[in-house]
């Protein structure tokens, strides 16, 4: 008990989010009784708010760059899908050439907005506020108030499509692909927190008690193998999922392994530090706002 209280005493804001996340389920399991949490519903919020995942992972990066939160993101969403509904369905091009072509329109839009962040040094909020009313109102122009459908099935399999389907037939309730990837992701947990551990004890690096990181694995792993078994009671691993899940280690590894990555965390932390220290912030803020248009292209 008295290890507990240690836990939540001293990692209490870290944990803050995640209790009031807890809170949150516990009111609307209870207030929809218990419809909240069935299968099928737990895949339809993945599959619904995909993007808001998508655009929190791009996000970040802007966020740690400067503090900057970009506006012009549902506006440009908006412009990319029309764009990519204009090549696809009205002009019968290829799926992938329609898709590269979105994203290099994209790109040029972060270059654009980039370049008048990072080297003129206007602040962001304005730049992405007037990117935010340019680019909602070319897409009411282009879609002049009508809706572009429909897409075909191998575009549309991107969002809503679940790896079952291609893979092969499950038999019985239960997805057994989906139950394999999450015992899969929970041994690879283990391994990498005893290793991570074990590093830290060879470099004399202070550690939590034997009690709370049994606690910690323990209560991980088996949330992480409750949402592998909701997800495989009702079709499977969803495409978008598996999309959103290699975001986030690209992006793991791009921001803590990487020396562009690093120079992120540098720039965030002390702009002016960072600048004495030989980095080139303008570049560093610049490229953050590229990458945060792929993030953010990637979930039209």
């Amino acid at each position: 008990m008295e290890n507990l209280k240690y836990l939540f005493r001293n990692n209490i804001r870290q944990y803050a989010m995640l209790i009031a996340l807890v809170v949150i389920m516990a009111f609307f399991q209870i207030a929809t009784h218990g419809i909240l949490l069935v299968p099928m519903n737990v895949t339809n919020l993945i599959l619904q708010n995909a993007y808001v995942f998508i655009l929190a992972i791009g996000m970040t990066l802007t966020i740690i760059a400067g503090g900057n939160i970009d506006l012009s993101v549902g506006s440009l969403v908006a412009f990319i899908g029309a764009l990519s509904g204009a090549f696809i369905v009205t002009m019968k091009m290829d799926v992938g050439i329609g898709i590269l072509l979105a994203l290099l329109v994209g790109f040029i839009v972060g270059v654009w907005q980039g370049y008048w962040i990072a080297y003129i040094r206007i602040p962001a909020f304005i730049v992405t506020l007037a990117g935010m009313l340019i680019f909602r109102g070319l897409t009411i122009f282009m879609l002049q108030g009508q809706t572009i459908a429909p897409f075909p099935n191998s575009f549309q399999e991107i969002s809503s499509g679940f790896i079952s389907d291609f893979l092969f037939k499950s038999q019985g309730p239960l997805d057994i692909f989906t139950i394999v990837v999450g015992g899969i992701i929970v041994v690879g947990y283990l391994v990498s927190s005893f290793q991570r551990r074990l590093n830290r004890s060879r470099k004399n690096i202070n550690h939590e008690s034997v009690f709370l990181f049994a606690f910690r694995l323990i209560l991980v792993s088996v949330v992480i193998l409750l949402g592998f078994f909701w997800l495989a009671a009702y079709k499977g691993l969803p495409i978008i999922f598996i999309i959103i899940a290699l975001l986030i280690l690209a992006y793991s590894f791009f921001t803590t392994k990487t020396v562009p990555g690093r120079y992120i965390y540098a720039m965030g932390g002390n702009e002016k530090a960072a600048k004495l220290s030989g980095i080139n912030t303008n570049r560093v803020l610049f490229w953050a706002y590229e990458i945060w248009v792929f993030f953010l292209l990637l979930q039209v």
